[in-house]
C-alpha cells in the first residue's frame, strides 16, 4: 500500500504549480486530506477514529499538501536554473552530535559547585550533597530516602 500511494503522489503533483494557490481553501485542502487519511489507515491498520496528523507520524508519510508545496517549488528552481537544490540526508549521514559539538569546562577559582550523588542499597537509597566554595568543601550532608525512591530520585 506505501508503494501505491508513492507512485499515485507522483501522479498527483503533476501540474501542481497551477493547482498549489487552490490548497490555500480549506475546502481543498480537506479533499486531498480526506484521500491521504484512506491510504495511511490502511497502512497503519488504525481506526478510523485517529486523526490524519497522527497517521502520518505512525505511517513516516509527509502531509500530502506539503508534498505538494515541495513540489511546485521544486519545479520553480528547476526552470530558474538553480543548480543546488537540497536533499534530505539520510540518518546515515547525520553528523553525531559529538562530532559537531565542543564542550570545555573552565575552572574559577571563586566558583561555588555542588555535586550530588545517589546510590541503592539493600536498606534504602542514599543521597548525598557536597558544597565546595573557592575548591574547599564546606557543607556535606547525606540523607537516607523513603522505601519508594529509587536511584533516580537521589541523582
Amino acid at each position: 500500500m506505501y508503494h501505491i500511494h508513492r507512485s499515485n503522489s507522483t501522479t498527483c503533483f503533476y501540474g501542481a504549480l497551477v493547482w498549489i494557490e487552490a490548497l490555500e481553501n480549506e475546502c481543498y485542502k480537506t479533499v486531498f486530506n480526506r484521500v491521504q487519511r484512506l491510504i495511511n489507515i490502511n497502512i497503519a491498520k488504525a481506526f478510523r477514529t485517529t486523526s490524519n496528523e497522527a497517521l502520518c507520524t505512525f505511517t513516516g508519510l509527509i502531509p500530502i499538501a506539503i508534498m505538494a508545496e515541495e513540489a511546485a517549488k521544486l519545479y520553480i528552481m528547476r526552470k530558474s536554473q538553480v543548480h543546488e537544490i537540497e536533499h534530505e540526508a539520510q540518518p546515515k549521514e547525520w553528523l553525531h552530535p559529538t562530532d559537531s559539538v565542543r564542550i570545555t569546562e573552565q575552572q574559577d577559582e571563586h566558583a561555588t559547585q555542588i555535586l550530588t550523588d545517589g546510590s541503592k542499597r539493600k536498606h534504602g537509597v542514599d543521597a548525598g550533597i557536597a558544597i565546595f566554595i573557592q575548591s574547599n568543601l564546606v557543607l556535606q550532608l547525606k540523607h537516607t530516602l523513603h522505601d519508594g525512591c529509587s536511584n533516580n530520585h537521589a541523582e
